[in-house]
C-alpha cells in the first residue's frame, strides 16, 4: 500500500513549481532551503517517482511533476475556498439560518429586517417561518430553528429572551370610513361598527381582554392579523389587530389609529442554551437590535 501524502508534501511541491527554484520555495514557505529539499526527496519516495532533475544548475520539473501539477493547484484552490469559507462563517457572512417567528411580526418587520440582512451577505440562506408563538419555543429546544421571535418571552429555562421594542395593537377600517375623523379609538367609539379582531385563544386577544370589557359586536374572529387587515379591506369591519404589518406594508384604502388607552405589545428574540449560538446567529441578533424595525 502507497504511504500517506501529507499537506507539507503538496506545499513544498506547489511552492517549488511555482517560484521554479528550492531558494525560492524556501522564501515562499518561510522555512530553510534543506528543509524544502528534505520533503520534496520524502514525497518523491512516497510517490515512488522523481519529480524535479538538475540541469546546468536550474531544478527541471520531470514530466510526472507536470502532469501532477493541476491536480495539486486544485487541491489549494479548494483550500482557499475553504479558507475563505471559514473566514466567512467566523464573520457572519456564510452559512445557513432558520428563525421561527409570530406571525404578524414574520411578515411586517421582521421581514423587512431579513431583507435588509440578506442584502450585504448574498452567501447566506435564511429560511423564516411564521407560525403560533406556543410552537417556537417548542422548535428552539428541539434545535429545529436557530432562533425564535415572539410576543412572549419563552417559558422554559433552556430559553433565552431578549426585549427586542414594541409594536401597538390599532383600529384599522377603510379610509372614508366615519372612525377616520378620530385621532384615536377608544372601545365606546366602536359600538356602532361589527369588529374583526382575535380568537379567544390568540396570544394578542388577552392583550385586548379590559378593551373588549364593552359588549363590542365582535362578528369575525381570526387567528392572525393579516387575515383580520383582508377582512377590513374588503368592508367586514373594523380590524382590532396589532398594526406592525400595515406599518411595513402599507394596503392602499386603509388607515389605522391608535386605541385609547393605548395597548402596546413587546417582542422578544430568543434563542435556546442546549447548544451554542453560530457567529451568524449573533450577527443576526446584532443587526436587530441596532437597528429601529420593532417598534410598530
Amino acid at each position: 500500500m502507497l504511504a500517506r501524502i501529507q499537506l507539507r508534501h503538496l506545499e513544498a511541491f506547489h511552492a517549488v513549481m511555482m517560484s521554479g527554484s528550492i531558494t525560492g520555495a524556501a522564501a515562499l514557505l518561510h522555512v530553510t532551503q534543506p528543509a524544502v529539499s528534505a520533503t520534496i526527496k520524502h514525497f518523491e519516495q512516497r510517490l515512488g517517482f522523481t519529480l524535479f532533475r538538475r540541469q546546468g544548475g536550474r531544478l527541471v520539473p520531470t514530466p510526472e511533476a507536470r502532469t501532477l501539477l493541476p491536480e495539486v493547484q486544485d487541491i489549494f484552490g479548494r483550500v482557499a475556498g475553504l479558507e475563505r469559507f471559514s473566514q466567512d462563517l467566523a464573520e457572519g457572512l456564510q452559512g445557513s439560518l432558520a428563525i421561527a417567528a409570530s406571525s404578524p411580526i414574520a411578515n411586517a418587520w421582521l421581514a423587512q429586517a431579513v431583507a435588509e440582512f440578506v442584502k450585504t451577505r448574498p452567501k447566506i440562506r435564511i429560511s423564516l417561518q411564521s407560525m403560533d408563538s406556543n410552537l417556537i419555543t417548542e422548535r428552539l429546544i428541539n434545535e429545529q430553528v436557530d432562533l425564535g421571535v415572539a410576543f412572549s418571552p419563552g417559558d422554559h429555562d433552556a430559553i433565552h429572551s431578549l426585549p427586542m421594542g414594541h409594536a401597538e395593537l390599532s383600529c384599522i377600517f377603510p379610509e372614508p370610513h366615519p372612525l377616520a375623523a378620530f385621532p384615536s379609538i377608544a372601545a365606546e367609539d366602536l359600538l356602532p361598527y361589527p369588529v374583526i379582531t382575535y380568537v379567544p385563544q390568540a396570544l394578542l386577544r388577552r392583550c385586548l381582554t379590559g378593551f373588549l370589557d364593552c359588549p363590542l359586536n365582535i362578528q369575525v374572529e381570526v387567528a392572525t392579523s393579516m387575515t383580520g387587515i383582508v377582512l377590513a379591506f374588503h368592508g367586514a369591519g373594523v380590524a382590532l389587530v396589532e398594526s406592525s404589518l400595515l406599518n411595513a406594508l402599507p394596503v392602499h384604502g386603509l388607515t389605522s389609529r391608535p386605541l385609547t388607552p393605548e395597548i402596546q405589545v413587546h417582542s422578544h428574540v430568543l434563542w435556546s442554551t442546549l447548544r451554542p449560538q453560530t457567529e451568524l446567529s449573533r450577527t443576526f441578533v446584532r443587526h436587530l437590535t441596532s437597528s429601529s424595525f420593532p417598534s410598530g
